[in-house]
C-alpha cells in the first residue's frame, strides 16, 4: 500500500470543514486532526468528520506530516510559519500573506525546509483552467467577472483578497508577464473594506485585463471572456461551459471565412479533489507544486496593486470634489 501522508486541519469554518472532510476522501491523505481556537465549532466539523479534536496548534503539528491553514486570512502567514519551522508540509488558503515580505519569508522557509508551501488558488485545479490554457496562449484581452450575493464570510479582507484574487491569479497565469500598470476602482457598502471592485490590469506585452468582482450583487456569476490570436474564448465557471470560436476544432460555422464552434462542458469535476491529489503528489512523489508560495505572492502582488489603484482613484476623486473625504 502506498505511504498516506498524515493531514492535520486549523480552522473549522467555511474552508476548513470543506478540507476536513476532503481529506477524509483523498486515497493517499489520512486526517489526524482539527484544531480550531472556537472548541463548539472544532467539535461539530470534526464529529462529521470522524476525526479528533486537538487542544492546541503545536499538538496538531506534532501529529501530522502535513497540514491545511484554512483559519481567517490575517492568521495565514503565522500559522503557515509555525507549521514550516516545524519542518510540515503546508496547504494554506488564500491568500497566502497579507504582505509581499510575509509572502518572501514563506517562499524562504519552503526553500530552506525543503517542503510543499502550496497555496489554495482552487481555479487553478479546475477543468476550466486546464481547458483555457490548453487553447489560449496568446491573450489580447481578458473580461473577468466574479459576483455574488453578501454572505458574512469573508468579510474579514476585501473582495479582491476574498473574490477577485482568484481571477487575478488565473489572468497572471494565462497572460505570463509582468503588470506594467493597474488602474481600479471600488468601495466599501456592507462590510469596512471593499466590497466592490473594478481593475484593469495592462501587461508588459501589452495584454490588457479587465477584472470585476461584488460580493453584493443579487445573484452569483463568475464568467470569462478571452480575446486571442488564437480565437475568441468564453467560459463559464459557474455552468462548467466553455466556448471557443477559432480554427482548429469544434463544427464549421457557415459564412464565417473557415471559422469553427467547440463547446465543452464539465458536471462533476471536483476542483478541491484535485486540488489535495495534487498537494499530495508533491508531499509524496515530489512532483512540482501547481501553485506554489511564490505563483501566490504573485497573485498577492497584483490584488494589493489594485487595492493600491483603489486608494489612488479614491484620492484624485476627493480632490476633484466628486467625492467627500471621510
Amino acid at each position: 500500500m502506498d505511504k498516506a501522508l498524515r493531514v492535520g486541519v486549523i480552522g473549522a469554518g467555511h474552508f476548513g470543514r470543506y478540507h476536513t472532510l476532503k481529506v477524509k476522501e483523498v486515497p493517499r491523505e489520512t486526517l489526524v486532526g482539527l484544531f480550531d481556537p472556537d472548541a463548539k465549532r472544532a467539535a461539530v466539523v470534526a464529529k462529521e468528520a470522524g476525526c479528533p479534536v486537538m487542544g492546541s496548534v503545536e499538538e496538531l503539528l506534532a501529529a501530522c506530516d502535513a497540514v491545511v491553514v484554512a483559519a481567517p486570512a490575517e492568521y495565514h502567514f503565522d500559522l503557515a510559519t509555525e507549521a514550516l519551522r516545524a519542518g510540515k508540509h503546508v496547504l494554506v488558503e488564500k491568500p497566502v500573506a497579507a504582505t509581499l515580505e510575509q509572502a518572501d519569508l514563506l517562499i524562504t522557509l519552503a526553500e530552506q525546509s525543503g517542503r510543499v508551501c502550496q497555496v489554495g488558488h482552487l481555479l487553478r485545479y479546475s477543468a476550466e483552467h486546464e481547458a483555457i490554457t490548453k487553447r489560449i496562449t496568446r491573450p489580447l484581452y481578458i473580461e473577468a467577472t466574479r459576483i455574488a450575493p453578501f454572505k458574512p464570510r469573508g468579510t474579514d479582507v476585501s473582495v479582491i483578497l476574498d473574490l477577485m484574487i482568484h481571477d487575478l491569479d488565473l489572468v497572471l497565469a494565462i497572460v505570463d508577464s509582468p503588470i506594467e500598470q493597474v488602474d481600479a476602482l471600488g468601495a466599501a457598502v456592507s462590510s469596512e473594506y471593499e466590497d466592490i471592485a473594478n481593475a484593469r490590469v495592462r501587461f508588459e506585452n501589452g495584454c490588457v485585463a479587465t477584472i470585476t468582482a461584488s460580493r453584493i450583487s443579487l445573484k452569483t456569476e463568475r464568467r470569462m471572456r478571452l480575446f486571442s490570436e488564437e480565437g475568441y474564448l468564453s467560459a463559464d465557471f459557474g455552468k462548467r461551459e466553455l466556448t471557443m470560436i477559432g480554427r482548429e476544432k469544434g463544427l464549421p460555422l457557415p459564412g464565417t471565412g473557415g471559422f469553427r464552434r467547440e463547446a465543452i462542458s464539465w458536471k462533476d469535476h471536483d476542483s478541491l479533489f484535485a486540488e489535495h491529489e495534487a498537494f499530495v503528489a508533491s508531499c509524496l512523489d515530489g512532483a512540482p507544486v501547481k501553485v506554489d508560495a511564490r505563483a501566490g505572492r504573485r497573485a498577492l502582488a497584483a490584488a494589493l496593486a489594485v487595492a493600491d489603484g483603489i486608494t489612488e482613484s479614491r484620492r484624485r476623486m476627493e480632490m476633484s470634489g466628486l467625492i467627500h473625504a471621510g
